[in-house]
């Protein structure tokens, strides 16, 4: 999995004179990170605004704590994420995966929304009042956040998806190329038979991971897919989009207007487990992703998760895969 860089799909030094391009043409400030949340690039564009408070000691711990909460929430979804920082300011987090693996983000942002868009509920993920008390207390602050550029949601929203558009186009190529077999081979210890052009052995290569792709399944998720009228249906959906809620058995039976007793057993049938049981593999299984593709702490996963206590996350997962998060992450990056 080591293998698995952006370092190996872009020319850093290409990428980084397009990343400018694209910083220029959207107004945003541009950054891209790896997996670890480190930058491989130069920050394109970045703001006087944004420069002056990662600046401070206080206040930058805030913005870690927002780009840490918006990759990871585009991390799960797999989808670009549009959010506020603490400061009300418009940020997005494009993740940038290879086969399903978290690889890294571009970070862009830095903007503020038009007047007739301000009211949009767009997630805050962090509020500071110690921050706001420095922002009302220097001038300096307030004139930089005036010079902020200011963009109505609509075109945030599609600089977002041409982003995310064009970090899957250039996955996709790079797939294509030699890199990808090359690593194939040396992560899995294939010796080439003599005479198989890097054509042909590419192809069979790509069908073999492809069939494998294909043949894993949850068959708890394929439940509900063949059953889209399910009276539960709102429980799935809602439970996969709020994943930092420990949704009770009595506060998801009123989501559906049952009482706990019936909702159980309608539940137990339906899926074939009892609801707390399956509630417990989704969080397994969503903190099994964050393990493989984050660098986020145990404690950390735990919490935004819902867990109470990072002792019965631990206690959770072991149950479920015989093995401790922090073994299972040390594991899979053998």
């Amino acid at each position: 999995m080591k293998n698995y860089s952006l370092e190996k799909i872009l020319d850093l030094n290409k990428w980084q004179n397009l990343q400018d391009s694209l910083s220029q043409l959207t107004q945003l400030a541009i950054l891209t990170i790896d997996y670890k949340g480190n930058p491989i690039t130069t920050h394109s564009a970045c703001s006087d605004f944004c420069k002056r408070v990662r600046a401070d000691e206080v206040l930058s711990k805030r913005c870690q704590k927002c780009d840490s909460r918006g990759g990871f929430e585009a991390v799960c979804s797999n989808k670009p994420y549009i959010y506020m920082c603490h400061f009300n300011i418009v940020d997005i987090a494009i993740p940038i995966s290879v086969n399903d693996r978290y690889i890294g983000a571009i970070m862009a942002g830095q903007v503020r929304l038009s007047d007739e868009d301000s009211s949009i509920g767009i997630e805050q993920l962090h509020t500071s009042p110690t921050g706001m008390t420095a922002f009302n207390k220097s001038s300096e602050l307030q004139n930089l956040y005036n010079e902020l550029p200011i963009l109505p949601y609509e075109k945030i929203e599609a600089i977002s998806e041409m982003l995310s558009c064009l970090c899957n186009y250039i996955v996709d190529e790079a797939k294509n190329k030699n890199y990808l077999l090359d690593l194939y081979l040396n992560v899995n210890a294939i010796k080439t038979p003599t005479g198989t052009s890097p054509l042909a052995m590419e192809q069979d290569i790509t069908k073999l991971k492809s069939s494998l792709s294909h043949a894993i399944s949850n068959v708890y998720i394929e439940n509900f897919v063949s059953k889209k009228e399910s009276i539960l249906s709102p429980i799935i959906e809602y439970l996969n989009v709020n994943r930092g809620i420990m949704l009770s058995l009595s506060d998801a039976a009123s989501l559906v207007h049952l009482s706990p007793g019936y909702f159980s057993r309608i539940f137990s049938k339906e899926v074939g487990m009892p609801y707390s049981v399956y509630l417990m593999q989704l969080k397994v299984d969503w903190s099994k992703q964050l393990l493989e593709k984050t660098t986020l702490s145990v404690t950390q996963i735990s919490d935004e998760l819902g867990f109470s206590d990072p002792s019965y996350f631990i206690k959770v997962f072991k149950k479920q895969e015989a093995i401790t998060p922090l073994l299972y992450r040390n594991y899979i990056h053998i």
